[in-house]
């Protein structure tokens, strides 16, 4: 979610190309180069390309007309409007233009182009029509609101009618306003409302078996926390104990003696590797029994496994499988107290006003200016909801701006302070100069609200224009929001347990990169070592001992978008 693309920092790497320097609005504004010049500036290096005979692919957005069709159409007047819409990120790669990607905004311009409001001539580049948006949202992200601006033919009364009869349902356009001249969707907004959907159970504390909860209490009596921490946890303190007692030991019982020992191992190891050699067995078993019409390997191969212990393997597997199913149903059935609510509003007031983000992001450092972000409020919304027996809770943060990653961090952090028992005091530290590796909570629970115009809409009435205003179209958002966002959190949520997996990596990841959330503070989680000191630090001469902290992060979100792009949220 961007509202300042492709203006942050370089990144640290040396082969990477550097990024422009972090700018204000004002200084963003007078740097704008001229639009004319700009686009003539792109079509002279198109046909440069084309007279050299090089291949130009246009854009997936991009609709083509002959010249003459573009020379036949007739010129219409065009305004400058704001677009307000609505939309479910599920399937797109986010918000922003791509030039190969499906995208929010490139299904926008192909509906836009295909109901006539832009003209043939400017049908392939969105930029001839000064297309802006108000806040980018990234990979799977949704939006009840949003604003795009642009120079737009609006002649006909059905224009919106007209342009969402070429979306998918997954996007809506609420409302076209005609604006003045020079309104920025962009510019003119002054501050962004997120919601945050998250299951109950991510507030319970990790389970006393994981390297994160075994450390938990070490470092409250190692540092004469024990009990503090202890009443910090106090409504869950027997959480664990009466699972283990009802769930996990009656399942334990209910298997062949030879296998119990092996299954309580493969549920409480640090590293997991006994369960992910049970997940290979029937593969290793198959590979074994194909038929030898490949080529041989020419690397050395392991023992075969006999038929019986290739059972064996898929019997703990399928044991294990049983025992986290039950400890997940568990989970679904928790119902979090009024004291654990309490606990949230807490560690979410710290992070009210201006404070230093660039934890909260990333290649931004301590003491970029740019790091520093207003939140305005982060309320918990403290009538739970229950979907098909889970319990969600909402969280919603108003800030004038957000970059990249920024509220899922808040949301982990804030998530990580609670059920760990740590002190909400922690996030105020988290604004200091020790780098923190703080994971971005799943993207699924985030949508953008709404953004907020306040002094534009007062210049409206001036101007006789209308305001921005969502609440004209409660209704119809609210029904967009239950059957293309929140039905869709819900449903892939209970599919692939999204919270429950980043949390439980969290809790089982075997390095001190997240042991800020104990007694023992920021000095208790070591700083990532450098590239050459990772190098330097191997273990029999292969690989290194330690993780770095970008890799820590990497497994714990387990993630595959590429956040080389550097772009902010909006």
């Amino acid at each position: 979610m961007d509202n300042n693309a492709g203006r942050s920092e370089g990144s640290q790497d040396a082969d990477r190309k550097p990024k422009r320097r972090d700018m204000g609005r004002s200084e963003w504004s007078r740097s704008m180069p001229d639009k004319r010049e700009r686009n003539e500036r792109a079509e002279q290096i198109k046909r440069r390309k084309l007279d050299n005979g090089e291949e130009i692919v246009a854009p997936v957005y991009a609709t083509e007309f002959s010249q003459e069709d573009i020379e036949s159409e007739q010129r219409r007047p065009k305004k400058k409007v704001a677009v307000l819409i609505g939309y479910s990120g599920t399937g797109y790669k986010g918000m922003q233009l791509s030039t190969t990607e499906k995208t929010i905004e490139g299904e926008l311009f192909t509906a836009f182009v295909a109901a006539g409001t832009i003209s043939k001539a400017n049908a392939a580049d969105p930029k001839k029509s000064s297309f802006v948006r108000c806040a980018r949202t990234d990979k799977g992200v949704h939006a009840a609101g949003n604003v795009v601006s642009l120079k737009m033919i609006v002649e006909d009364p059905d224009t919106v009618q007209k342009i969402n009869e070429k979306l998918s349902s997954q996007i809506r356009v609420w409302d076209i306003l005609v604006a003045n001249k020079s309104f920025s969707s962009y510019q003119m907004c002054d501050s962004r409302v997120y919601e945050y959907l998250i299951p109950s159970h991510c507030f319970l504390p990790p389970h006393p078996s994981t390297y994160l909860g075994r450390r938990l209490e070490e470092y409250a009596e190692k540092e004469g926390d024990l009990e503090g921490y202890k009443a910090r946890q106090e409504e869950v303190a027997t959480y664990w104990d009466d699972v283990d007692k009802n769930v996990l030991r009656p399942l334990l019982e209910s298997f062949p003696e030879n296998i119990r020992k092996p299954v309580e191992k493969a549920l409480h190891i640090e590293d997991e590797e006994d369960v992910q050699e049970a997940e290979s067995a029937e593969a290793e078993q198959e590979a074994q029994n194909a038929p030898a019409t490949e080529a041989p390997s020419t690397e050395k191969s392991a023992e075969p496994l006999s038929q019986e212990e290739v059972a064996f393997r898929k019997q703990i597997y399928e044991a294990v499988k049983t025992v986290k199913s039950a400890y997940l149903k568990a989970r679904r059935s928790y119902r979090i107290p009024s004291a654990r609510l309490d606990r949230i509003q807490q560690a979410l007031d710290k992070y009210t006003g201006t404070r230093n983000f660039y934890n909260y992001t990333i290649r931004k450092t301590f003491k970029d200016p740019s790091a520093k972000r207003h939140i305005k409020s982060f309320n918990l919304n403290r009538e739970p909801i229950i979907i098909n027996g889970t319990e969600w809770l909402s969280l919603k943060v108003h800030g004038q701006s957000f970059m990249m990653h920024q509220i899922r961090k808040m949301v982990a952090m804030a998530t990580m302070v609670v059920r760990c028992g740590c002190d909400p005091e922690r996030i105020v530290e988290s604004y200091g100069s020790s780098k923190l590796a703080i994971p971005k909570a799943p993207g699924l629970g985030l949508l953008l609200e709404r953004p907020v115009f306040d002094v534009y809409n007062k210049r409206a009435g001036d101007l006789k224009k209308d305001p921005i205003d969502f609440s004209k179209y409660e209704k119809e958002m609210n029904e967009f929001k239950q059957r293309e966002i929140y039905d869709r959190i819900f449903r892939e949520e209970e599919q692939t347990h999204a919270f429950a997996s980043f949390f439980n990596h969290i809790d089982h990841y075997a390095q001190e990169e997240f042991l800020y959330v104990t007694s023992g503070g920021v000095s208790a989680a070591k700083i990532a070592p450098a590239p050459q000191e990772l190098e330097d630090n191997k273990d029999d001469g292969s690989k290194p001992k330690r993780k770095s902290q970008r890799d820590a992060l990497a497994e714990v979100e387990m993630e595959s978008e590429d956040e080389r792009g550097g772009e902010e949220e909006g």
